[in-house]
């Protein structure tokens, strides 16, 4: 029998499987609507999330949440998570084996929330879901089809923010990238009320996404 969104976070919440688990403050499982069209997909929980068990809640957060409102959307619409779902210290990249042992939450996850549309946020976000080594630049801006979703890569809010914020052209990119978001999802939904079948996973596959 399938559990429940909750009762995997209240498991991933004692998860023991790196040496994260002794250096975190607190598991960031993940926050949002369990039944979410839309997920994003960002790389690690920093300093503000550990403390808070809660993604994006920093400045960066802040941006995203102000990017989804401009295409008619709150947090609680959608599903915000991470690759990982521990703070590495002193926000260092993640290392492999911390990656493997933290994949299967997102595999459950994505096949719990059986979302629409997937976002990935940043360099690193995009080439572990995608599995290529082409970068962000020249990624974003399109729609990529992935195990019968869509995946749109796009700039990291704290990469907005370290890049010039609003004056940068990268913040112009993420704006386009919210738009083609909104249309994906609109053009989504126009499939379901047309009586097509919507494009979807088998639970069962997303055990082999990765």
């Amino acid at each position: 029998m399938t559990r429940t969104l909750a009762e995997a976070g209240a498991e991933a919440a004692g998860c023991v499987r790196c040496a994260l688990a002794g250096t975190r403050t607190q598991v960031v499982y993940g926050v949002g609507a369990s039944d979410a069209d839309l997920l994003f997909i960002g790389e690690a929980p920093g300093m503000h999330e550990d403390r808070q068990g809660e993604p994006f809640v920093g400045a960066a957060g802040q941006l995203l949440t102000r990017m989804l409102g401009e295409i008619g959307l709150t947090r609680e619409d959608v599903y915000i998570a991470n690759i990982l779902k521990c703070r590495p210290p002193g926000n260092r990249d993640p290392l492999p084996g911390e990656i493997e042992a933290c994949t299967p939450w997102l595999v459950e996850q994505i096949s719990l929330i059986q979302p629409t549309v997937v976002v990935t946020l940043g360099n690193f976000a995009t080439k572990f879901v995608l599995q290529t080594q082409r970068g962000i630049t020249s990624m974003r801006g399109a729609v990529y089809p992935w195990h019968g979703r869509r995946v749109i890569p796009t700039f990291h809010p704290a990469a907005i923010l370290h890049g010039g914020g609003e004056k940068s052209r990268q913040f112009a990119d993420l704006r386009e990238d919210f738009a083609l978001i909104r249309t994906t999802l609109d053009r989504a939904a126009e499939v379901v009320v047309e009586g097509s079948q919507a494009p979807s996973a088998d639970p069962d596959e997303q055990l082999e996404l990765f």
